[in-house]
């Protein structure tokens, strides 16, 4: 037990579960270290990291702005360094069609920070909002702890079903529950990897408008389409507003820089910024970025393109050489993630444990699913970390695990 000492010198004993409020998370591990094969997290590509076109773009803005340090918000007010805003802006108009100024963009600590203010301006315990039935973990925790409830609408190839979307829509509504956003990651979807068509989203956005919801757009890994063309933002599409959008410059440049936005209009970004209490998100990464991202983003994004699909590759092969037909998974249209289905009688969480112990971290798919049974089977694989040896060796390993823990088949190699 813990002691406390007083002015006087008195030691006083104290046991700090009668000091923390109640409704807490469960207590955090210890960090331990990265295991040998990590598949986890949205890490990426230390090798295509551009780490002297960092250096150099430190440098040179330090050397020409750096004294605005002294000053909260660079001089740039409390939307963040307007330099980046600026870059937002011009980038969002030619890779999403969204037309915006700076003024519309704020700068946020990550994308995770982004969620909260939004969920911070939208949302109060009890309400409803839809989400994709397999969807990003942190989207998903965060709603539980606000006391709000998902409703999870399936995915296919094509991403968010908009047939089920219609009929989640129309059951709230008879029993008069309006949600109060749809959440939507539609450009390379995590877990699964999808990209939802312009048609369907042209009726995501009619049947938000006829049901007065509106739209809460994620499109942080939309940069990282194997092909380099994406269809425009559902905030571009809008013609009637009722759309937020963030994004992150986590996936493209660096998840450590810590560096998200989001765009809305005026009317919604005015209450989204008082809840922005933080004094204003890191200054040196928004400088470095804004320097940087002016003169080489476009060419920079397109290598890291190449360099993931690779890995994505090398991950699909290893699969398929060590775990046969056993390991389902399409093809996903691009990003950092592989979304497997293993057989029906594995239960990822149960096989989390004994992976972590042979050296491979997963992620077990009731983290990333509304419907923990849908996801129980399934399992999310970062491939963008890992270099190609370790992701043969992981898979490798974590096949063992699959065939001692839960029976599963080892390939036939003959065929």
């Amino acid at each position: 037990m813990p002691w406390k000492f007083k002015p006087n010198g008195t030691a006083v004993k104290y046991c700090a579960a009668k000091v923390l409020r109640e409704g807490l998370p469960p207590a955090a591990a210890r960090w331990t270290g990265r295991v040998k094969h990590d598949f986890t997290g949205g890490n990426n590509d230390a090798d295509a990291l551009p780490l002297d076109g960092l250096i150099a773009a430190a440098d040179a803005v330090l050397r020409r702005e750096g004294r605005t340090l002294a000053t909260y918000g660079l001089n740039s007010g409390p939307q963040g360094y307007r330099a980046l805003r600026e870059f937002l802006a011009g980038k969002l108009k030619a890779d999403a069609g969204i037309a915006c100024t700076p003024d519309d963009i704020l700068i946020t600590s990550g994308s995770l920070q982004g969620l909260d203010l939004v969920n911070g301006t939208l949302l109060a315990r009890g309400d409803t909002v839809i989400i994709e039935q397999d969807c990003y973990q942190g989207s998903i925790n965060r709603l539980t702890c606000l006391g709000v409830t998902p409703v999870g609408i399936p995915l296919d190839r094509d991403g968010m079903r908009m047939d089920a979307l219609a009929a989640a829509l129309d059951d709230l509504g008879r029993r008069g529950v309006r949600p109060k956003y749809i959440y939507t990651i539609p450009t390379v979807q995590n877990p699964t990897g999808t990209i939802l068509p312009v048609e369907r989203r042209r009726e995501m956005l009619r049947l938000a408008a006829a049901h007065g919801v509106p739209i809460f757009e994620d499109d942080c890994y939309c940069d990282l389409i194997w092909s380099g063309e994406r269809p425009p933002a559902l905030y571009a599409m809008s013609g009637h507003g009722g759309v937020i959008h963030i994004g992150s410059f986590s996936k493209s440049i660096a998840p450590a820089l810590r560096v998200g936005y989001i765009v809305a209009p005026w009317d919604v970004m005015s209450r989204i910024l008082a809840l922005k209490t933080d004094a204003g998100s890191g200054a040196l990464e928004q400088m470095v970025l804004a320097e940087y991202c002016a003169r080489h983003f476009s060419r920079h994004v397109p290598a890291l393109r190449r360099s993931l699909r690779a890995k994505l590759e090398t991950l699909m092969e290893a699969l398929r050489e060590d775990f046969g037909p056993a390991a389902e998974f399409d093809d996903p249209k691009g990003g950092i993630f592989l979304w497997v289905k293993l057989p029906d009688n594995v239960d990822t969480m149960k096989l989390s444990q004994p992976a972590l112990a042979a050296g491979v971290a997963i992620n077990p798919g009731p983290e990333w699913s509304v419907d923990k049974a849908h996801g129980r089977s399934r399992l999310r694989l970062c491939f963008a970390s890992p270099i190609h040896e370790e992701i043969h060796g992981g898979v490798a390993a974590l096949a063992e695990v699959c065939r001692r823990e839960f029976g599963v088949p080892a390939p036939d190699r003959a065929r």
